[in-house]
């Protein structure tokens, strides 16, 4: 479960990096399964290109969407660098302030994100919330690396109060949207509910 919310927060961020200074060579697979050539929108109040940093920076409620998936934030911070062959190549991708990474029934919450493909590593920080229908994961950062597929969710502060560790709840399949007041279940004569 918490490597699906963070390959959609990779995802997202990855979605990013079809920005202007990327060539379409550079901008690959988002993930398995998904459509890299679909379009990407990215929507701020203002977009800033600092070329010999090699850094593109959004401002001010970044809005980056892909089919169902977005990102929001704050800022995004682009950093590229040379491709062999002359394209560009996306090297680190950071999500700024109010960071909501979405798709249709889960979402990744934080105050800071970064994604290094190079690495293959990604990284959301600051009150950390992850949803996925009825289950809730909480902690004070997120680690993913994608080579492995391993997720650590780490406490804000460990041994510290309960809202400062790492709080997870799972809702069971079974029972979800069942037993309703008022409801009864039709079910044969000596059948337990349930079943």
């Amino acid at each position: 479960m918490l490597e699906g919310r963070a390959c959609l927060f990779g995802a997202c961020l990855l979605a990013a990096s079809c920005l202007p200074a990327a060539s379409p060579r550079a901008q690959g697979q988002l993930l398995p399964g998904q459509d890299s050539k679909a379009p990407i929108e990215i929507v701020a109040d203002s977009l800033e290109v600092r070329q010999n940093e090699r850094r593109a920076i959004f401002k001010g409620n970044v809005d980056a969407t892909q089919g169902e998936r977005s990102l929001r934030a704050d800022e995004l911070h682009v950093l590229y660098g040379e491709e062999r062959g002359g394209g560009q190549q996306i090297r680190r991708i950071d999500a700024i302030g109010r960071v909501i990474v979405s798709e249709p029934g889960q979402t990744a919450q934080g105050e800071r994100g970064s994604y290094d493909p190079v690495a293959g590593k990604i990284l959301l920080d600051g009150n950390v919330v992850l949803t996925r229908g009825e289950d809730v994961v909480r902690g004070g950062q997120l680690e993913m690396d994608l080579a492995t597929g391993t997720a650590v969710v780490r406490a804000a502060r460990p041994g510290g109060s309960p809202s400062e560790r790492v709080r997870a709840l799972f809702v069971p399949r079974e029972g979800r949207g069942q037993g309703k007041p008022g409801q009864t279940e039709e079910r044969p004569p000596g059948a337990r509910p349930g079943r």
